[in-house]
């Protein structure tokens, strides 16, 4: 059964709006929800967001992120 969340096409702003995905975010990421781009990122589907974090995020959070909304 797939989740909830498509990475694809759910944008960024979509999951801070949910308490789950938003509570793995800020435990992996605390500083983006804060961050100075967050109100034009929030409309960018999340793996667009994902991609452009690449160089500023260690592969590994990015894959728990990954793997941990697609749980939902």
């Amino acid at each position: 059964m797939a989740g909830k969340y498509d990475l694809e096409t759910t944008t960024l702003g979509q999951l801070l709006d949910d308490p789950e995905a938003r509570g793995i975010i800020v435990e992996l990421v605390p500083e983006l929800p804060g961050h100075p781009m967050i109100g034009c990122a929030k409309t960018m589907p999340a793996a667009d967001v994902l991609k452009m974090a690449g160089g500023q995020l260690p592969r590994d959070t990015l894959e728990q992120l990954r793997t941990r909304i697609a749980a939902l």
